[in-house]
């Protein structure tokens, strides 16, 4: 048996089982049919979007969304350095040019001001950039209020990249409801899963059309296959949007979980010193995951607490690796101010999942405290 504990497991129970059974006694095994529709319509209503366009993953819909935006080769997109490479690999998909800009050291999102320097900067070049992908980091959504009237004020589109923060707000509004469109993730670590999946949601409904179409291989409205655009077979299927509409039922649920989990964290490292939780004020975060950032106060290296736990079958994780010190864009442009590297080399994500049991939290916190005492 498999007794290994992971950052953030599927959360997945009887209702998702009895909804994807139902799926496949219904006969829609083939890729679309109405759960796909239905799912669509349920996460657009919950985050307040007009449409949504149910995809394989986020990926796709970071790609499609960017074809839909006029994006393409020669073209600049300005994008969040901390974050996972899917972000970046889709802008280079459409033949784009990533642009890097560095965090915010109390959030690791974007820093706006470094934004506004690399807007500003890429004008005067004459080469200003075609859009904004803004990346939520961890769950906690970007300064929308800002990025959103820096673009409106230089006549660029953003795409949100809200993969990571499903049931997340700013300014009380819902993250997934910001841009020209937003992008979800589904994959099978995030908040709530589809097994792998995500949609893009706009109010645009153009947009939304044009996505649809070219994720379904761009075939013509005709009795024969008739294309006149690359397409891409990039749609959800219906089985796998069963298990998501089950799973969107249980979302508050689900979050409501994992921040008590954070809240117990942040009780366990409280009275250490040189340790915080990372991500500022939580208030509006999705907390889909807990991690701590150690200073030079502390007496430890978070790779050594990490390497403690990983002796003990317990997973845990450096904050991602920014963008702009990967080697495959070592050549790309970026606007740094030294805090993403900051937060990749003293932050640690540790297990923050919904589908942690008491007994399994209990063995995190209890190896823990065994290694703080040690030291």
């Amino acid at each position: 048996m498999n007794d290994r504990i992971y950052m953030s497991s599927p959360d997945i129970g009887e209702a998702e089982k009895a909804a994807v059974r139902a799926a496949m006694d219904s006969g829609w095994i083939a890729p679309l049919g109405p759960d796909v529709e239905g799912f669509e319509q349920d996460l657009a209503a919950r985050v307040g979007a007009a449409h949504g366009v149910a995809l394989s993953s986020g990926t796709a819909a970071l790609h499609l969304g960017l074809l839909g935006l006029g994006v393409g080769p020669g073209d600049v997109v300005v994008t969040s350095s901390m974050t996972f490479a899917a972000t970046a690999n889709a802008i280079v998909y459409t033949g784009a040019t990533p642009v890097f800009i560095d965090s915010d050291l109390a959030t690791g999102n974007m820093d706006v001001a470094l934004l506004n320097e690399a807007l500003n900067t890429l004008a005067a070049e004459g080469t200003p950039a075609k859009a904004i992908v803004p990346v939520d980091l961890l769950g906690k959504a970007v300064d929308y209020t800002v990025i959103e009237a820096l673009a409106h004020q230089h006549g660029i589109p953003v795409l949100a990249d809200a993969a990571e923060s499903l049931g997340a707000t700013h300014g009380g509004r819902a993250a997934g409801s910001f841009g020209a469109a937003s992008i979800v993730s589904f994959n099978g670590n995030k908040i709530m899963t589809t097994s792998g999946g995500g949609m893009l949601l706009t109010d645009d409904e153009a947009l939304a059309q044009r996505t649809r179409y070219l994720a379904t291989q761009a075939r013509q409205p005709v009795a024969h296959y008739e294309h006149v655009d690359i397409g891409y077979n990039y749609r959800l299927s219906n089985l796998l949007a069963a298990l998501g509409r089950a799973q969107l039922v249980r979302l508050d649920e689900m979050i409501a979980r994992r921040r008590a989990r954070r809240a117990e964290y942040a009780a366990l490292f409280a009275d250490v010193g040189g340790v915080e939780i990372f991500g500022g004020d939580g208030a509006e975060d999705n907390c889909w995951l807990t991690s701590i950032v150690v200073d030079e106060r502390a007496h430890f290296a978070p790779a050594e607490l990490q390497a403690y736990l990983a002796e003990r079958s317990i997973e845990s994780r450096a904050l991602w690796k920014p963008m702009h010190l990967q080697p495959v864009f070592a050549d790309r442009r970026a606007f740094v101010n030294g805090n993403a590297q900051r937060l990749f080399e003293t932050g640690l994500t540790l297990p923050s999942g919904s589908a942690l049991t008491d007994k399994q939290f209990a063995r995190v916190t209890g190896a823990v405290r065994e290694f703080l005492a040690a030291r």
